[in-house]
């Protein structure tokens, strides 16, 4: 099979750390882990609670590890993922569509969780990428603090950049527990967000095909 690597010059920048479990972590910046779990302990002191007591020993150890889980895709440049691409498709030239990825994510403004499904496709021009690399794309933009409509774009433009089909189209919808757990209390209610990049954008029939291949509709 005829396999065609690209690499982008840019590599993710990667710090040795380890969490409870020994899986490879990254330290945030300059912030320490202790600095971090002091800061969840004042958090707790300020709700009213005492980090002293028995089940709150551990809460900032516990806090700090779910954050770097929860953000680690600051550690990763996501077009990595997409440097390695397939061109004996016997000529295959039209969509590519993975839909209902879900993923989990944050939001930048009450860091509450948005927990969703994108739905990504593309027209190659030549060659495609495994499946499961735009899965790994989604996710590592789910994990970092998003605007649902800032994250459908960075998916868009990371996937148009690297693989440069035809077009590229990205829907995602999902729920904003800022939105349900806080504030309005609002429940039930989703938000869907779109990106249309190249023919899915200026042709309308590329763009339909698109819609009815995902076809979001009524499927909660």
């Amino acid at each position: 099979m005829a396999v065609q690597r690209k690499r982008t010059q840019q590599k993710p920048k990667r710090l040795a750390a380890r969490n409870g479990n020994g899986k490879a972590v990254v330290e945030r910046n300059s912030v320490g882990r202790h600095a971090a779990e002091d800061a969840v302990r004042t958090l707790l002191r300020w709700a009213g609670e005492d980090p002293a007591r028995e089940g709150l020993i551990d809460t900032p150890k516990r806090v700090v590890d779910a954050y770097l889980d929860w953000y680690s895709g600051y550690a990763i440049d996501p077009r990595e993922y997409l440097g390695r691409t397939f061109e004996e498709t016997a000529g295959y030239d039209e969509m590519v569509v993975l839909r209902d990825i879900e993923f989990e994510s944050h939001c930048e403004h009450h860091m509450a969780p948005i927990i969703g499904r994108a739905h990504v496709g593309y027209l190659p021009t030549g060659k495609v990428v495994g499946i499961s690399k735009l899965a790994r794309v989604v996710d590592v933009f789910a994990r970092r603090f998003q605007v649902q409509e800032k994250m459908t774009a960075e998916i868009a433009r990371c996937i148009d950049e690297v693989l440069q089909p035809a077009g590229v189209g990205v829907v995602i919808e999902a729920v904003h527990e800022c939105m349900t757990t806080r504030g309005v209390h609002k429940r039930g209610v989703s938000m869907i967000t779109s990106k249309m990049l190249g023919s899915f954008r200026s042709d309308a029939r590329t763009r339909n095909e698109f819609l009815t291949f995902i076809d979001i509709r009524d499927r909660r």
